[in-house]
């Protein structure tokens, strides 16, 4: 896709995330803002999916496992975006009997969503279970998965990571969203991680660091990923972003990580975010 149809849409998925928070005054705008590149890119550009016929089995298709799953706003968008289901079902973003709940799930059946997440660290150890199964069925289609900085925190996320180098698990490209903040301040002051970039390949991993909010660095990331894969490691991205990227009064900040915009905020938000492809 061209790049700047790649930005005119990241713009829209930025305007209905502020929207859907801001609609039942509950959700998480920062890293979600922060990820709309990636998620625009990775399911318009980089992943092998199809919309139009969603298996839970994924077959001879990519997936991805969303493992931050507060950040559920970006993902519905862009779901809904690329085809998934109706652009309109925004608008139920966590209200009662709604598919869009909070966090994903798989209880209502929403196309694009094989596994609920939002307890976070588990993320890593479903998609590494799913690679294998993919190896197995000699399927050679990628799983991809994302994780926020701060959920590396969390022991069984290095336990995965040792275990999918073991086992040589080189279909998989795993992805850090690297914003530096957390629900309660910076990642550095509540608990350093000190050089991931040395730490994954300490891991046994493949590493590969970008800019995730410049769709040239983005694409070009993929591009080293995908001649990794099958090389015997298992690849991550460290990418770079800034939390709450597009609304200029929720960056260089973590207070927007789970704060909704009222009614005055929602409306200097949009004005910043020009509408591309319509509201819902």
């Amino acid at each position: 896709m061209e790049t700047k149809k790649l930005e005119n849409l990241a713009t829209q998925t930025r305007r209905d995330i502020v929207r859907m928070v801001a609609a039942v005054s509950s959700g998480h705008p920062g890293g979600s803002l922060g990820c709309a590149d990636f998620f625009t890119i990775l399911y318009n550009e980089i992943m092998d999916v199809d919309p139009n016929n969603f298996s839970m089995n994924g077959e001879n298709e990519d997936l991805f496992f969303l493992s931050n799953g507060h950040i559920s706003p970006v993902w519905y968008s862009t779901l809904a975006r690329a085809g998934f289901f109706p652009v309109e079902e925004l608008a139920t973003f966590r209200k009662l009997n709604s598919r869009l709940q909070g966090h994903p799930s798989t209880d209502k059946g929403l196309p694009g969503i094989r596994a609920a997440s939002g307890s976070l660290g588990q993320g890593l150890s479903m998609a590494i279970g799913a690679a294998e199964a993919k190896k197995l069925n000699n399927d050679n289609k990628i799983v991809y998965t994302l994780h926020g900085d701060g959920e590396l925190q969390e022991g069984q996320i290095w336990e995965a990571a040792m275990y999918a180098a073991a086992h040589k698990i080189d279909n998989i490209i795993a992805t850090v969203d690297y914003n530096g903040r957390q629900i309660d301040g910076d990642v550095e002051d509540v608990l350093s991680l000190g050089d991931l970039n040395k730490k994954w390949q300490a891991f046994g991993w493949e590493t590969i660091e970008l800019d995730g909010n410049d769709f040239e660095s983005l694409r070009n990331a993929f591009k080293q990923a995908h001649s990794l894969v099958g090389k015997g490691k298992p690849i991550v991205l460290l990418m770079k972003t800034e939390m709450g990227q597009g609304v200029d009064y929720m960056m260089g900040t973590h207070k927007w990580h789970g704060a909704a915009p009222n009614a005055e905020q929602l409306d200097d938000a949009l004005n910043q975010l020009e509408e591309t492809l319509g509201d819902y």
